[in-house]
Parts: structure tokens; C-alpha cells; sequence
């Protein structure tokens, strides 16, 4: 592992929390890059990992709320990056620009529901001032390749796309390539644009 030139609170997407695989590898994808992972489960999540029962997320304003508070406990010792899987990500783009991390990555960006592309969620992304990295699957339901290169998104809102790769970073068999590769260039990729952005 290298030494950790940055600290991130990452959170996870609608249905599954930290423990899931994805976000486990994740973490220790982005810790092999010098990226020190804080991760945290929202408090619906918390509970339903705790009893087994599926409930559905709290509303955007509650999650911000846990967002901001999370984000005030952390130590300041190393720059901080605010981060999340789909919903997770989206939150943390919704309060980079109002909090004191220095950056944001969204892995898979929830752009639109699935099946209805008119319904984007992108408003606060045109007046970003802090900069964001947004890194999306090329299949990606939620918003695919072909869709981003459309969308109005403010100059400091960088995208990276992952070949064949859907909302969760897995590309077909027949595309010789795994979702392990895509979680590991999802990470040198995050590191890149962190140092990029902290002048490292």
C-alpha cells in the first residue's frame, strides 16, 4: 500500500452497503493508490444490515444530513474526497460544493432512472465549483456513454468512461474483460485526478 496522500468518506448505492462486495474492493482498491477509505453506511442502511430487512432509502435531504454530519468527524491530517457508489456518489456531488472536501468521485452516477433518460438529475452539476470525477460504465443504464457526451455539465465535472462496463462496473463475458480489472482502473483513475487536483 502507499502512504495515503488523501482521506475518503465513500458511501454505497440504494441497495447494498459497505459490506458488499463491490464497496470492499473498491475500499481496497483505492487504499492500494494511496487513497485512505473512511467507509460509511447511511443509517437506513445501518439498519437494515443490522436486521436482515430490506428498507428503502431515506430522502435526499435526510441523507445529506448524515452526509454532513459524517463528514465534520473525519480528521483533517490529509486533504479530504467526499465519494460514493450511484446514490451514494450523487449525494456526495450534492454537497461538495457547501462542505470542506476538496474533491468528489461518483462511481456509476445515477444520471437518470433507468429506462427514462428525460428524467436527469444533473441540474447541480452545471454550477459545480469544486472538482468531480465521475467515472461510468460505457452499458451503464443510468446513463451511458452515448448519453454523457450530451449533457451540460459544468467545466469542472470530469467523466471517465469503463469499456463495456454496466452500472456496477461488470462487462460482458464475451468482452474479455472482469469487473475486478474495471474496479482496479476505476481506482488508478481516482488516484490520477486526486493527485492531479491536489498538486501531488
Amino acid at each position: 500500500m502507499n502512504k495515503p496522500f488523501a482521506r475518503m468518506l465513500l458511501t454505497h448505492g440504494a441497495g447494498a452497503g459497505i459490506s458488499s462486495e463491490f464497496m470492499q474492493d473498491l475500499a481496497r482498491a483505492l487504499g492500494e493508490q494511496g487513497i485512505l477509505v473512511e467507509l460509511f453506511n447511511f443509517a437506513y442502511m445501518a439498519e437494515q444490515e443490522a436486521t436482515g430487512k430490506k428498507r428503502p432509502p431515506s430522502r435526499m435531504p435526510v441523507l445529506l444530513q448524515e452526509l454532513d454530519v459524517a463528514i465534520s468527524l473525519l480528521p483533517q491530517d490529509l486533504p479530504l474526497i467526499i465519494g460514493g457508489k450511484s446514490m451514494g456518489g450523487r449525494a456526495a456531488t450534492m454537497l461538495l460544493d457547501s462542505c470542506k472536501a476538496a474533491a468528489a468521485i461518483a462511481y456509476g452516477y445515477p444520471f437518470h432512472p433507468p429506462g427514462k433518460p428525460e428524467k436527469l438529475r444533473t441540474d447541480h452539476l452545471q454550477t459545480l465549483h469544486k472538482p468531480l470525477l465521475i467515472i461510468q460504465g460505457e452499458r451503464d443504464t443510468f446513463g451511458n456513454a452515448t448519453e454523457i457526451v450530451n449533457y451540460a455539465l459544468s467545466a469542472n465535472v470530469q467523466t471517465a468512461i469503463l469499456s463495456a462496463a454496466d452500472h456496477s462496473f461488470k462487462p460482458p463475458k464475451r468482452s474479455g474483460l472482469t469487473q475486478a480489472q474495471h474496479i482496479l482502473q476505476a481506482a488508478q483513475l481516482s488516484a490520477a485526478f486526486l493527485r492531479k487536483q491536489l498538486c501531488i
